[in-house]
């Protein structure tokens, strides 16, 4: 099957028909129509085979984390996921492969109102870059760079669930037949904040996505503010499954730094905390107050109830 017989038949079709893509997929370039009023946000996340993937993952699964993962970027900024690019790079066309994995693409983004709109496909070791491009209302994108003193440290949903995914495909860790299903879900099947994204356009000050660990990502949020934090351990929102399944020391450290969780990470001044349980109450997704911000820049720190608690490991690290 040649390149574009292969764009035909796998992903002419991946995603929502939107009606502001005046041209798709089969150009030279995309032309989209975007809606006054609203600035564009742009986001790109690449993933690549033995670092971010196993070369036996479902590739349906696959298909499904690219899209996710990317929109889970512009939930963090508060905005509609519109558009999707993707770059494809093939050691070799295995159609079956092919087929499953933009059928995993294709319903992630019809699921997110999503449509692919172009991209582009060559040869070599199996990576996929994902271009994901969508709307806010003028000025109002969540940054990082918005937290004051003073404001609360949330995060949504609960966290370490898709650590203990990868330790579980990975052999290295056994878990009930109970909880199975769960931790593999979380891991192979992240879901974005889109609308609880939206909802905290006018209350959060600063936000961003769990991707590399909640106490490496927090720093990026700490230098662009040019603040400090204190984050309670004890509050850290854990699903059951991860509790039940490794002692309390490991369920921490998970949830911690294990990174993939993919949950929003964002800060509350404190006149606005009591809008937010009446705003966020309809997405039917936890959320929790794990600490507050600092005035002392930079400065990261861990507390266990009213205890000092020591904690090292601050994430993944690409290089």
């Amino acid at each position: 099957m040649g390149e574009f017989e292969l764009i035909q038949r796998c992903f002419a079709e991946a995603g929502r028909k939107r009606t502001d893509v005046a041209i798709g997929i089969g150009d030279d370039g995309a032309v989209l129509q975007v809606r006054e009023g609203c600035d564009l946000v742009i986001t790109t996340d690449s993933m690549v085979e033995g670092i971010h993937f196993f070369p036996d993952v479902d590739p349906r699964s696959l298909g499904h984390k690219l899209v996710a993962v990317n929109v889970s970027d512009l939930a963090a900024m508060g905005a509609e996921p519109c558009w999707l690019s993707l770059a494809l790079t093939l050691p070799k066309v295995d159609e079956a492969w092919l087929t499953a994995f933009a059928e995993g693409l294709s319903e992630t983004a019809d699921y997110y109102n999503c449509q692919l709109i172009g991209g582009d496909t060559t040869r070599g070791p199996l990576s996929l870059t994902m271009i994901a491009k969508g709307v806010v209302p003028k000025g109002k994108a969540i940054t990082r760079a918005g937290a004051q003193n003073g404001d609360y440290l949330y995060v949504t949903g609960t966290l370490g669930d898709a650590a203990l995914g990868l330790q579980l495909v990975q052999n290295k860790v056994e878990i009930s037949k109970k909880h199975r299903a769960h931790i593999l879900q979380r891991f192979h099947y992240p879901t974005a904040r889109v609308a609880l994204g939206q909802a905290l356009r006018n209350i959060a000050s600063s936000a961003m996505d769990v991707s590399d660990g909640l106490a490496g990502d927090l720093l990026h949020i700490l230098r662009r503010s040019k603040v400090g934090v204190v984050v309670d351990v004890n509050k850290l929102p854990m699903s059951q499954a991860l509790k039940d399944s490794c002692d309390a020391e490991q369920a921490l450290k998970y949830a911690l730094s294990g990174g993939e969780d993919y949950e929003l990470l964002f800060t509350v001044p404190e006149n606005r905390r009591g809008s937010l349980e009446v705003l966020l109450s309809p997405y039917g997704v936890p959320v929790t107050c794990i600490g507050r911000i600092t005035g002392a820049v930079g400065k990261l720190e861990f507390k266990q109830g009213e205890q000092p608690f020591v904690y090292q490991h601050q994430g993944f690290e690409h290089f």
